[in-house]
């Protein structure tokens, strides 16, 4: 029965329509609609993607560095049929407000404060959190405060270990919150402007065999959030404050050896940034974890969407989370 539903789920996943005379029967196989939203959280809007009924379990999505929620434009309808999703924008990125980082100091402490209030707000009490790049800290934050309420992990290059950082990325991100030099400030602004974002981000890690598919919607949206000196500041103030995440690694990573979470990891395997042995790393503290190295680069789920897709559905059909 399991396996039954099992295939259904993967099928209504993939969309198929095999012929013209199956077109009136899979029409209820297509997807719910995407609604786009904002919830204010004391005088502050944070916006969110939402789509899938209340009455299915939820999964949130949570977006990284340089982008937002748009990140999963694609990923929601596939998920959403028989799961509900939830995918927020961060404070200061995407749609969500771009409080003045002169009066306000953006930390990551401070994304996952607001986040966790979305959730709350939308009394969302149990949920499986997927988490890629800056999801990662944002998500082990919220887990912190109440592990109880995550039924599952989806890790998507979502670092928790030095293992995935080469010795020179780890300087970079403690250099960035110790040194407080113009110089490095100037620097750290500069991976903040266009061509550091096309190319050091989004094309870093692609070659012939994948660069066609990564869509130029997702750095031109990304970009359009980026496009002040005060938007890129607050981006400059997350990486000064990326440090703080290495410093807890190991606090999470013993969270995950004692309460054992249902984990998936999917890693794009040709990431430079934040590269596969940080993905194997996981296996140490949680060894039941299930693991899909993918051929992809660090945005994994613009490049391999229906793949995650499919992972994502089996692994929680499998885990009895329906």
């Amino acid at each position: 029965m399991k396996q039954l539903f099992l295939f259904t789920l993967l099928g209504i996943v993939l969309l198929g329509c095999n012929s013209s005379k199956e077109e009136g029967k899979n029409q209820y196989f297509l997807p719910p609609a995407t609604t786009y939203n904002y919830v204010k959280i004391d005088s502050v809007k944070l916006f969110y993607r939402e789509s899938g009924s209340r009455k299915n379990p939820t999964i949130v999505l949570l977006h990284g560095y340089p982008s937002s929620s748009h990140t999963y434009r694609n990923l929601i309808p596939m998920l959403s049929t028989h799961y509900h999703v939830i995918a927020p924008d961060n404070l200061g990125s995407g749609y969500s407000d771009h409080l003045d980082p002169s009066t306000t100091k953006y930390t990551f402490d401070l994304l996952a404060n607001y986040t966790q209030q979305l959730i709350d707000k939308l009394e969302i009490k149990n949920y499986v959190m997927y988490m890629q790049d800056f999801g990662a800290p944002v998500g082990y934050r919220m887990m912190a405060k109440d592990p109880s309420r995550i039924d599952a992990l989806v890790v998507q290059n979502a670092n928790a270990y030095l293992d995935g950082l080469t010795p020179k990325r780890q300087d970079f991100f403690r250099t960035a919150q110790t040194d407080t030099s113009q110089t490095k400030r100037d620097f750290l602004y500069t991976l903040t402007g266009e061509d550091a974002v096309i190319n050091k981000q989004y094309l870093f890690d692609l070659d012939a065999t994948n660069r066609n598919i990564q869509s130029p919607d997702a750095w031109t949206h990304d970009l359009a959030f980026l496009n002040t000196k005060k938007d890129r500041e607050i981006q400059v103030q997350l990486f000064q404050d990326y440090n703080t995440n290495l410093i807890r690694y190991p606090k999470w990573q013993k969270m995950l050896r004692e309460t054992q979470p249902k984990t998936l990891i999917l890693w794009g395997k040709k990431d430079l940034k934040f590269n596969a042995n940080g993905a194997k790393a996981y296996l140490k503290d949680v060894p039941k974890a299930e693991l899909h190295l993918l051929d992809a680069g660090h945005f994994a789920a613009e490049e391999k969407t229906r793949e995650i897709a499919k992972l994502i559905v089996a692994f929680l059909v499998h885990n009895g989370i329906k």
